[in-house]
């Protein structure tokens, strides 16, 4: 028999006899009434799946998933890269009119889905995983693996989403910590700096 515990459910679904969903396989296991298949709701595993079933050019390796993070009945971002130049992997996974993924997003019970272009360059692919807000600058620090992210303003409640989401989950796709900061704030902190070196160089007599 096959069960879904709740570890692997999402905190949104509820299910009834006879509901009919997909799931991933992670585990089977013996028990005393033989054979027990353990199913997955909340696996990023799943959301891979269903891009491969509903994506011809992933079936057909001319789109690749590269990265995949969720947050079960929330939201997920998921990046994409094509191998062909003719071919918008971002456009290719959403669909005409947003078939494809709306179609995933419907069997998870209405998760927010962002499509991400994957980049080779670290600084593009975190501006990009911060999707649906704008980035102006990314600078990096490879040794820590730390990014300074900086949005417009209007951009700041958009780049950390609600309770920090969309924030947390650009992090666990690229890897890197990421902390994001209003233009206006880097402006003061210049400011301000600018300030304590004048301060601290001697005037000329």
């Amino acid at each position: 028999e096959g069960i879904i515990p709740p570890s692997e459910q999402a905190h949104n679904e509820f299910f009834r006899v006879g509901d009919r969903v997909k799931a991933l396989v992670v585990d089977v296991r013996d028990s005393q009434h033989g054979p027990q298949i353990i199913l997955s709701r909340s696996s990023p595993g799943l959301l891979k799946c269903l891009f491969e079933s509903q994506v011809p050019e992933i079936e057909k390796g001319i789109v690749q998933i590269k990265a995949v993070v969720r947050e079960a009945g929330l939201r997920s971002k998921i990046a994409v890269k094509s191998s062909d130049p003719n071919v918008d992997p971002v456009g290719a996974c959403v669909g005409p009119k947003g078939s494809r993924v709306q179609g995933i997003v419907e069997e998870l019970r209405n998760e927010k889905i962002d499509v991400i272009p994957w980049s080779d360059d670290v600084a593009e692919f975190i501006a990009n995983a911060l999707q649906p807000s704008h980035v102006t600058k990314v600078t990096l620090n490879k040794e820590l693996s730390n990014a300074v992210v900086v949005v417009p303003d209007q951009q700041l409640p958009l780049a950390i989403g609600r309770e920090g989401q969309n924030a947390r989950l650009a992090a666990k796709l690229t890897g890197w910590h990421i902390d994001i900061k209003s233009e206006s704030s880097v402006a003061a902190e210049a400011q301000k700096a600018k300030e304590a070196e004048d301060e601290a160089t001697p005037s000329e007599e």
